[in-house]
């Protein structure tokens, strides 16, 4: 097992003095995204208990800006352009430099927040959250393979979100007792007893919810509606909905398959509410945890997901919570889909467990305190 979990009362600082925290990353909310959101809930949660949390992003619309919102200090850094989804600032090293912290928590991947943390040296500590490997630039990473192993490796401690992710990434590997698993928050009031958004239909609803991308495996999904009675529901957009439409057409089940376009996230409860089985289909370490498959585990949803050595098969425990399977296999999907669909107490079941599990391990206040104590940690080996 890599690193450990750290447990602390929610509202304990370091030494009894609140800290000065700086989380570093590319974008932040109204943004919406896992990172995004995980980020929003953590600086809230810590602003909630007394520390001084600032953010330091970039700006979508160009010119620097600096808010409060929620209680937590937003700075937008000047953005001057993107390239291969990395926001380029050149005001965002001179940000980093400029704003005082106790410990800074950079989110990776990232290339320029890391780098212009990385090139404080030993100046104040700073922690890694580590999000996801690099999976699809494969042709930027021979130039950031080097960065990110002297990031890491300069790092008081490395957060991850799943014993999975550590053991099969090559770049934590490495470094696994440098690293400390802290599973991402979902809360669980908020997806727990909503009103269905969409009505009943004769027959079992599936649901799947995410950006419309390459490793989501929607595709895979779709190949197993035939062998399946039931009606899919699929959220979200991005640039693979008009081939997954087309698919489903092929197929002859597009009359199965209803594509709902993104939903809001006010609606997200009485999206997971509208089903019977949640399925993320994932193809690719492209999915380091599945934060939606949490979502679902809150709304007493089984779920059905892939194997792919990441936090998908942590989250969901195959027999218990839900069903792992094959990745790239209709088959095996349409196989584990179909025993649940014809087994209703098992799917209550196994709906119940997780969201039981979701109540202990996956709340707000307990994350915080565990990466609080991560902190209290790193400052504490200066």
């Amino acid at each position: 097992m890599a690193g450990g979990w750290y447990k602390s009362p929610a509202t304990s600082h370091y030494k009894g003095i609140t800290l000065r925290i700086l989380h570093i990353y590319k974008d932040y909310f109204p943004v919406l995204g896992g990172i995004e959101n995980h980020i929003r809930q953590l600086a809230e949660a810590q602003t909630a208990v007394g520390h001084t949390v600032t953010v330091l992003v970039t700006n979508p619309n160009q010119q620097s800006k600096q808010e409060q919102l929620n209680g937590v200090n937003v700075v937008r850094a000047w953005r001057l352009a993107t390239m291969a989804s990395t926001p380029l600032s050149p005001s965002l090293p001179l940000s980093t430099r400029r704003l005082a912290a106790d410990v800074v928590h950079v989110h990776s991947p990232y290339p320029l927040g890391e780098l212009s943390q990385w090139g404080l040296g030993r100046s104040r500590p700073y922690v890694i959250g580590y999000h996801s490997d690099v999976i699809k630039q494969q042709g930027i990473l021979r130039f950031y393979r080097p960065l990110l192993k002297r990031v890491l490796a300069g790092a008081g401690r490395i957060i991850v979100g799943s014993d999975n992710y550590v053991n099969s990434s090559p770049f934590l590997r490495p470094l696994a007792a440098q690293c400390r698993i802290v599973p991402y928050a979902v809360d669980v009031a908020r997806f727990a007893g909503a009103r269905p958004l969409r009505p009943p239909a004769p027959v079992p609803t599936l649901l799947f919810v995410g950006q419309h991308r390459y490793y989501k495996g929607v595709d895979d999904l779709i190949r197993a509606m035939p062998q399946l009675e039931a009606r899919l529901l699929i959220g979200g957009d991005g640039p693979k909905r008009a081939e997954w439409e087309n698919l489903a057409q092929q197929l002859g089940v597009a009359h199965k398959v209803q594509f709902l376009g993104r939903i809001p996230d006010e609606d997200l409860p009485g999206f997971y509410a509208s089903g019977d089985i949640f399925v993320l289909p994932s193809t690719s370490r492209a999915e380091s945890f599945g934060l939606v498959l949490q979502e679902a585990m809150a709304a007493a949803r089984p779920c059905v997901t892939t194997e792919l050595g990441t936090g998908t098969s942590w989250l969901v425990q195959d027999g218990v919570t839900g069903l792992v399977v094959p990745p790239k296999n209709p088959d095996a999907l349409a196989t584990a889909l179909a025993s649940l669909l014809a087994d209703p107490d098992k799917r209550r079941q196994m709906g119940q467990a997780g969201q039981q599990r979701a109540c202990a391990e996956f709340t707000v206040t307990e994350m915080a305190a565990r990466i609080e104590a991560i902190y209290q940690e790193v400052i504490g080996n200066l």
